[in-house]
C-alpha cells in the first residue's frame, strides 16, 4: 500500500529528519562495511586504515550527492541538495529502477546511484533499507521503498527540489557505483634474496718453501 501524504506533513517529516541528523552530527553519514583477514564484518562511520581489510562498502544513507560537482549547480539547488542529499539503489534489468532514474534526471535532481549486484551488496541494501527490493530511494533521512511517480514526486517537492530541471547544460551527475566497492589487499612485499657474497678475500702468494700456505 502507498502512502498519501499531504504536502505539509512530508515537509515536516524532511524537516524533522534533518534537524534530528544534526543534532545526533551524522547528516550524510556513510557507514563503512569492513571485512578483516580473519573474515569478521565490522560495521564503522569511520574509513580502513589499510587496504588490507579488502571488502569496504560505504552504505551510507545521505551520502553527499553528486559532490564533486555540486560547485557548480544554482545557489537555491545547492542548499537542497546539501540539506536532502538524493541516493537511488538499482540493479541491471530494472524496469522499475529506469523509469526512476529517468524521473530524477528530467526533473534535474542531482543524486548518487549505488549499484546492487553481488551477495555483499544485497547484504548492505538490507541493512540500509530492511528489504531487498528495488528500486530503493532515500531523500536526506526520508526512505522510498518501490517506484511511484507521484510518491517520488511528493517527496522531491516537500524537501524543495525544483520542479523543473535547473542544472547547467554542461552539468553531469556522479557514474554509478557498486554499493559494495571491493578492493584487494595489497600484496605483501617480497622478500629479498641474499646471495652470498663472493669471496674476495686475498689469498696468500705460494711459498716453494711453505705448500700449504700455513700461517701463523
Amino acid at each position: 500500500m502507498k502512502h498519501r501524504l499531504h504536502h505539509s506533513a512530508l515537509a515536516l517529516m524532511l524537516g524533522s529528519a534533518a534537524l534530528w541528523c544534526a543534532a545526533a552530527g551524522v547528516q550524510a553519514q556513510t557507514i563503512y562495511r569492513i571485512v578483516g583477514a580473519d573474515g569478521k564484518v565490522t560495521f564503522s562511520d569511520k574509513p580502513p586504515v589499510s587496504s588490507d581489510q579488502g571488502k569496504v562498502a560505504g552504505t551510507g544513507v545521505g551520502a553527499n550527492a553528486a559532490a564533486s560537482s555540486s560547485t557548480a549547480l544554482p545557489f537555491e539547488l545547492r542548499q537542497v541538495v546539501a540539506k536532502y542529499p538524493v541516493t537511488l539503489y538499482t540493479s541491471a534489468k530494472c524496469a522499475p529502477c529506469d523509469v526512476g532514474r529517468a524521473l530524477l534526471i528530467s526533473r534535474g535532481v542531482p543524486f548518487n546511484e549505488r549499484t546492487v549486484t553481488t551477495a555483499e551488496d544485497t547484504e548492505s541494501l538490507q541493512r540500509i533499507s530492511g528489504e531487498n527490493s528495488l528500486p530503493f530511494l532515500t531523500i536526506g533521512g526520508q526512505r522510498i521503498k518501490g517506484m511511484s511517480d507521484s510518491e517520488w514526486t511528493q517527496y522531491l517537492d516537500a524537501a524543495g527540489y525544483p520542479k523543473t530541471s535547473q542544472l547547467p547544460a554542461s552539468y553531469k551527475n556522479t557514474a554509478p557505483a557498486p554499493l559494495v566497492s571491493l578492493q584487494k589487499p595489497a600484496p605483501p612485499p617480497k622478500a629479498e634474496e641474499k646471495t652470498a657474497a663472493p669471496n674476495t678475500a686475498r689469498q696468500p702468494a705460494a711459498n716453494p718453501a711453505n705448500p700449504a700456505g700455513i700461517q701463523f
